[in-house]
């Protein structure tokens, strides 16, 4: 204790007074940093001004003598040769306050477990400029958010000794595809030339008296398995060790390495037992066992590959020398691309010239064709089925539709749940656990009097034997299977956090218009005042309406399109959700909305309320108009369930969710909707602060609510409620309150989302109890002696193997 002394202790916490970290704080910095990177170490909180240092650690895993001495080293080493800092050099990792807070998803090479996921979230954490750290291994990438560059990030996880890729545009995202084919056809090839040379050593070593030429054969042959095809186990190994880390490459090389290394004196002796079989069939079985989580984790992640390969790699340009073929990666904001009959669009844009029938299912969910003319909008990757056109491009890169789903699974496929965590801190742990394990099982059967060589077999047992992979793998395939299959029915899940919630719900509040309804409502009726000119009127309710996105607006300006009404002018337009709008005009001050609307004017709605009340009965929305203070006009509108709703409520009410309505429109008519479709409740004439202390009101009785909707006023009660479900082409500000959202407009996705949730849960419990369950038996047993090493590193492969198989039950209709 040259450097410090101890003021307080405890079993599990160490305070001490170190007076080089005095007035320095940069070292004080960096005992922090350097401390924390050891596993048993959970917290260190340095006080520069008084050299106090505080440690919380794990005194199983780091006895306080060795936390002393380690201290002791950490501080000695910064005292006496600053210059060793390189280490850990605190000017790259002070934090830059002016630099924004932004949030990077990227894609990591070389994990072969889920140690290594724990390896690199981890050391991410301790990087003070990272908020957030998140390394899911199924999806091979990583989501980090804080004061830290792109370039900077992939730079501190090359320095742990994996690759970094970039997957912001589809074009980086294709290739990272073209990579992962890759990988598979190296794992391939190594576990083929691994197999070749491993089965002549093991029928070698089936051999009752092996003379010399074989046990030099079996030399050979298990050296090169080792070295080549094995070889990227011990490179990563030997890494990993110079950082004073492990993972599954370090108890696999650590397996394999032993038997091999206690062979070789045995080469030349025919009375020392040779193990080179052991060694060989190790590796070959891991290798095998990753080839085959390899083939099953791209299956897993089909559907983002699926969407990848929606957009063409190429566009016709249209230029006045003629058309020219591009690369998709040439193509700019306003170029004009032209677009033939049975080719992909290229990317989003608006048509210039010509028609076509498009297939948008891709954005809207619908498997019909859409009819495409001048002025219309098109997607990128959507296939144009009939018809030539070309259009004028709007968006490329990051920004077009396809891009922004893409980002949206892949997002969602990259997230944790909540119960993974558990997960995360067993596997953050489980390597060290196991090592010890293994030496105790070598020193025990020692200890027991039995034969040099069969203590080490049974170590080597139980360091093969072990497997965190499975318990890594547990919950992030089955988030990418069960996110990929939702979105290849139209249902796009933001994170992992919602698919577990949806899982819980109970209660479901549905938006009316929109949302049961179809959404394209009508005019069926126009009662205007005896002493008003109703050409007047209805070019004052257009110029009003036409600024407003509501369902309801829209069937006005249409109705008013359809009989040649040009809009008035009108001025200080203002909408007030869920009630009406208002604007000012020549004529006056015209209000457009229900009841409540304009009676919260002082308006009296009287002359018109028993028309309006037969109106509700017949399942109308009855719209009021007033100009100044008189009530002058009222409108009947008519919208129809969707297709299927009434279905889609019984699926709901069998999975035994309990149904609400919330909606602005009035008793009458929500309450005869409500009766077609079989929905339990009704809320009418709700208000969005109605509809969101609904929301909160369900949910302080101790109920998870689901809330569905489609418009402006729907989006608080989204963002309140325990899952957000919007409805796809609904307004900008709702889809980003909303957790979920379906497109298309079909309902009966809700209950496949909730029911698709349902399973995924399902599955990653599954795949937990057998993750664990497979480890608390099988280390015992192998170390009480009743495994083979070569049989123990099968199992562990194929553990893994399992749990990724079970996740593609999934993809089940």
């Amino acid at each position: 204790m040259k450097h410090f002394r101890i003021v307080h202790r405890l079993p599990w916490r160490l305070r001490l007074i170190a007076p080089p970290l005095v007035k320095n704080p940069e070292r004080c910095y960096l005992v922090e940093i350097l401390l924390r990177k050891h596993a048993a170490i959970r917290q260190v909180r340095c006080v520069q001004e008084i050299g106090s240092l505080t440690i919380q650690y794990d005194a199983a895993l780091l006895p306080e003598p060795r936390l002393v001495a380690l201290v002791d080293a950490v501080i000695g080493n910064l005292v006496a040769a600053p210059a060793r800092r390189a280490v850990l050099e605190p000017p790259t990792l002070a934090v830059d306050p002016t630099q924004p807070v932004q949030e990077c998803l990227a894609a990591v090479e070389g994990m072969t477990c889920a140690s290594c996921a724990a390896l690199i979230e981890l050391s991410l954490k301790r990087d003070p400029r990272i908020e957030l750290a998140a390394v899911n291994y199924a999806a091979e990438t990583v989501t980090v958010k804080g004061r830290i560059t792109k370039e900077e990030l992939f730079a501190a996880i090359r320095k742990l000794g994996y690759a970094a890729r970039p997957m912001d545009t589809l074009a980086q995202r294709r290739l990272l595809v073209e990579r992962e084919k890759e990988r598979l056809t190296t794992a391939k090839r190594k576990l083929l030339y691994a197999a070749i040379a491993t089965v002549p050593v093991m029928l070698s070593g089936m051999a009752m008296h092996r003379l010399l030429p074989l046990r030099v054969l079996e030399l050979a042959l298990s050296t090169y398995v080792l070295a080549g095809p094995g070889g990227e186990i011990f490179k990563k190994a030997w890494a990993l060790a110079k950082e004073r880390e492990a993972n599954m490459d370090t108890l696999i090389a650590l397996g394999a390495g032993a038997a091999y290394l206690y062979s070789l004196p045995g080469v030349f002796s025919a009375q020392h037992h040779v193990y080179f079989e052991s060694a060989a069939a190790i590796v070959s079985f891991v290798l095998g066992g990753r080839y085959m989580e390899e083939r099953a984790k791209g299956k897993a992640s089909e559907a983002i590959r699926k969407l990848i390969e929606l957009q063409p790699n190429t566009a016709i340009r249209v230029t006045d020398a003629g058309d020219a073929v591009v690369s998709i990666d040439d193509v700019k904001v306003g170029d004009v691309l032209r677009v033939r009959p049975g080719d992909k669009v290229p990317t989003d844009g608006l048509v210039s010239e010509g028609s076509g029938s498009v297939d948008e299912s891709l954005v809207s969910g619908e498997p019909l064709p859409v009819s495409k003319r001048a002025g219309d909008p098109v997607v990128g990757g959507t296939l144009n089925v009939a018809g030539s056109f070309t259009l004028r491009v709007t968006a490329t890169g990051t920004d077009t539709v396809l891009a922004g789903i893409v980002r949206l699974v892949d997002h969602a496929q990259g997230s944790k749940l909540p119960v993974q965590k558990l997960a995360d801190r067993i596997s953050a742990r489980f390597v060290p656990a196991v090592g010890m394990i293994a030496g105790a099982t070598f020193l025990g059967w020692l200890a027991a009097g039995h034969p040099l060589a069969r203590a080490l077999s049974h170590a080597v047992a139980v360091l093969l034997i072990a497997c965190p992979c499975a318990l890594g793998l547990a919950t992030p395939t089955a988030i990418m299977v069960g996110m990929g299959e939702a979105a290849r029915r139209g249902i796009y899940i933001r994170n992992g956090e919602a698919l577990e919630t949806a899982a819980t719900l109970d209660t479901l509040v549905f938006d009316k218009t929109g949302t049961i309804t179809a959404g394209h409502p009508v005019v069926t009726d126009f009662l205007p005042a005896a002493d008003i000119d109703a050409s007047r009127l209805l070019a004052l309710v257009a110029g009003a309406e036409q600024r407003s996105e509501h369902f309801l607006a829209r069937a006005l300006g249409a109705y008013c399109q359809a009989r040649a009404v040009s809009p008035a002018p009108t001025v200080d337009f203002v909408a007030t959700p869920g009630l009406g709008v208002m604007a000012k005009s020549e004529s006056g001050t015209i209000r457009i909305g229900n009841a409540a609307f304009l009676e919260a004017a002082g308006i009296d709605c009287a002359a018109f309320a028993a028309q309006a009340d037969a109106f509700a009965a017949q399942g109308k929305t009855p719209v009021f108009v007033a100009l100044d203070e008189t009530c002058v006009a009222l409108f009947a509108i008519a919208d129809t369930p969707r297709e299927g709703a009434k279905a889609a409520i019984a699926l709901l009410h069998r999975l035994g969710l309990r149904t609400i309505m919330a909606t602005g429109d009035v008793e009458a008519a929500a309450r005869h909707v409500a009766r077609e479709v079989g929905i339990d409740e009704v809320m009418a004439r709700a208000t969005p602060a109605d509809k969101l202390a609904l929301v909160e009101r369900l949910e302080s009785e101790g109920r998870k609510v689901g809330m569905i909707g489609d418009g402006i006023n729907d989006a608080p009660a989204l963002a309140a409620a325990a899952v957000g479900f919007a409805i796809g082409g609904g307004a900008d500000i709702t889809v980003e309150a909303a957790d979920v959202t379906i497109l298309g407009g079909d309902i009966a996705r809700l209950a496949a989302a909730i029911e698709l949730s349902r399973r995924t849960m399902a599955i990653v419990r599954q795949n937990l109890f057998w993750a664990l369950g497979y480890n608390l038996v099988a280390i015992p047993v192998a170390a009480a002696g009743r495994l083979n090493p070569m049989i123990a590193a099968a199992a562990m492969a194929m553990s893994s193997v399992s749990v990724v198989t079970n996740s593609l039950r999934l993809q089940r209709k």
